[in-house]
């Protein structure tokens, strides 16, 4: 277990006030060459891993969505286009450089939203105020995922809906193979691709420090959401984990 005052940065114990700016470091060095890395790491599979999110979301014409740690837009921008001319996409990120890609994809694609760097732990909006609240591959980031959850649920209208996709706990047969992949593989393809090798040995061990399926919906039902469930993708590499606020 963490010491009162630390939190885990990967297999490292580090003071909690010092764990966004080691991450905000990661995300500085990666953010060019994210999107290539992340369809090299999945082999393209991360982007069917966001349909099925989108898909679950069932977004419709004039809804308020909050993208959480959103990056480089791949869900902001699918979001937009479904919700048309009267709803509201806001894209959010803690770090200035994801952000930046994320809201020059949506301006390249015409598509004019709102674009917030932000906590996900002191959310900036009022209570209540949007019908849908997605984070994708972030929440395993943050130093203090319960306050984060707490924090996305408090902005969700009573009955809105809130989407977590993040890598998971993997199918235990699978483990030996995801285990050479995630140690050897990743930083190898980190340090060739995006000349970090570092950044992508932190992701692999971060994964393996992020709560398990059955804890985290734990977690999002003591924040208040109703209906929580999962989805298992590719074997439990990554879960959908979705919830509604009561």
């Amino acid at each position: 277990m963490d010491e009162p005052d630390k939190t885990h940065f990967g297999y490292q114990s580090v003071p909690q006030a010092q764990k966004a700016s080691r991450v905000a470091e990661v995300f500085d060095s990666v953010a060019g060459r994210y999107d290539l890395m992340n369809d090299l790491m999945s082999g393209g599979l991360h982007r069917l891993w966001k349909r099925f999110t989108i898909g679950q979301a069932a977004v419709r014409p004039g809804m308020k969505i909050l993208d959480v740690a959103g990056g480089t837009a791949d869900l902001s921008r699918e979001f937009a286009r479904r919700v048309g001319p009267t709803g509201e996409i806001w894209l959010s990120d803690i770090n200035a450089s994801m952000l930046r890609i994320g809201r020059d994809r949506m301006l390249d694609d015409g598509l004019v939203q709102p674009a917030v760097q932000c906590d996900a732990e002191k959310l900036p909006f009022a209570t209540g105020y949007f019908d849908r609240v997605t984070v994708a591959f972030g929440l395993r980031n943050m130093t203090h995922k319960d306050r984060a959850l707490a924090e996305m649920t408090r902005v969700l209208r009573p009955g809105g809906k809130l989407l977590v996709l993040e890598f998971s706990r993997v199918w235990k047969p699978l483990e030996r193979l995801y285990d050479v992949y995630s140690f050897s593989v990743l930083p190898w393809l980190g340090q060739r691709i995006a000349g970090d090798s570092e950044s992508y040995r932190y992701l692999a061990e971060s994964i393996r420090m992020h709560p398990d399926q059955e804890t985290l919906c734990t977690m999002m039902r003591a924040c208040g959401l109703s209906r929580v469930r999962y989805f298992n993708l590719a074997g439990g590499v990554v879960a959908l984990h979705e919830g509604i606020r009561m």
